[in-house]
């Protein structure tokens, strides 16, 4: 959860410069953030306390599926008809709307995200053994799911339970892993700080060209991995997934112009990262959610609003959002690329190849999908 530490100051540099800006129907955004340290039953407390003392209008952004669920139920936001906009978790369970009724999720889902990588491992790794290593909790267990669904066979599964994989565990690991014949794909379906620490057991084990690498999104980011000490050659070369543009590219319009909000309202020295991106991104989703429920502002309005418009809103995914009158699901598709050495994520075999699908068995589709535009100068008008 380190790098997410970045997300509230990212929203809020957003915020400070829509409000900079006239603010939304002549209001003021506030942003008021707790720390739960990624704990559950920390969770819960803030969480309660932003509602019963901050008395926060939605809650945005939450960290986490252990965390969130926990802090869901205690906090009573079901009850309370609380807006639980864009919470940064893949975990599918997050839109179940009988379980989670007021809950809008944001991120592809782990089970999309394993069943597109079924897909995209059959067709490019065609006779190559393929082994995963994820987290032993809804996190890995969604993944699992997915690489079923998307019928991927898997030579080994390793589950293991999150911050127990230790430097003489990851080497005994690959040790093991290494006796598969020819070149085995290792998928790496866990936190960034664990996959970092993979790839340096590989290293110091002179490994890394014995396999061929796939992080997930969650554990793929290039910044975090070079911050926690991965070689920059190590990384050249890993396959990792994304829905968003890359970070790094200033072509794309909304990072340039993200970059440039970033860089005036942020906290100084906050380097843009994917994780920064995707902080502003839901900030502007909650900009248009806001302008989108209108000048009288209600719990219930600002709900039916994303469900009715939702799915039109502005953003820098890459993939369709699915909100609508039965579906609280946000992007819902991936693209493969490969990082090179300074952290960037190009597109696999040259060509930006989009795939969606869902949580369930549905299938796993081609997509033309093409974005809104940038609204000028980053600033909605829900036109």
């Amino acid at each position: 959860g380190v790098a997410y530490g970045k997300v509230p100051g990212a929203m809020k540099a957003y915020f400070d410069y829509i409000n900079a800006n006239g603010g939304v129907n002549g209001r003021k955004i506030k942003l008021i953030s707790r720390d739960d340290k990624y704990l559950p039953t920390l969770a819960a407390t803030q969480t309660t306390n932003l509602i019963l003392k901050d008395n926060v209008f939605a809650l945005v952004g939450a960290l986490g599926t252990a965390t969130h669920s926990k802090a869901y139920k205690a906090a009573a936001l079901a009850k309370n008809n609380v807006p639980d906009l864009f919470v940064n978790t893949g975990f599918s369970g997050f839109g179940d709307t009988t379980k989670y009724p007021t809950t809008f999720t944001v991120l592809p889902s782990y089970a999309m995200e394993a069943k597109i990588m079924s897909k995209f491992i059959k067709e490019k790794f065609t006779g190559q053994a393929v082994a995963l290593i994820a987290q032993d909790d809804e996190f890995g267990i969604d993944g699992v799911n997915g690489f079923k669904a998307g019928g991927l066979t898997l030579a080994s599964t390793t589950l293991y339970p999150q911050s127990s994989l230790t430097d003489a565990r990851a080497k005994a690991l690959l040790t093991g892993l290494s006796a598969i014949p020819g070149k085995p794909v290792l998928v790496l379906f866990g936190t960034t700080d664990v996959t970092a620490g993979i790839l340096k057991a590989a290293e110091s084990l002179d490994l890394v060209s014995k396999f061929t690498w796939i992080a997930g999104s969650v554990g793929g980011d290039a910044n975090t991995l070079l911050a926690l000490g991965v070689k920059a050659t190590t990384m050249t070369g890993v396959v990792a997934a994304s829905f968003f543009p890359d970070a790094k590219d200033k072509s794309d319009e909304y990072v340039s112009q993200f970059m440039k909000i970033n860089e005036k309202y942020n906290t100084k020295g906050v380097t843009f990262d994917n994780v920064v991106l995707q902080g502003m991104n839901s900030a502007m989703l909650t900009v248009q959610a806001l302008r989108a429920a209108g000048k009288n502002l209600t719990r219930a309005g600002l709900i039916s609003a994303i469900e009715s418009k939702g799915a039109k809103f502005a953003g820098a995914g890459l993939v369709p959002l699915n909100y609508s009158a039965t579906s609280r699901v946000g992007y819902n598709g991936y693209w493969f690329g490969q990082l090179n050495a300074t952290g960037e994520l190009k597109p696999y075999g040259g060509t930006l190849a989009i795939f969606t699908t869902d949580s369930g068995a549905g299938a796993i589709e081609a997509s033309t999908y093409k974005r809104p535009t940038m609204p000028k100068n980053g600033i909605p008008t829900n036109s």
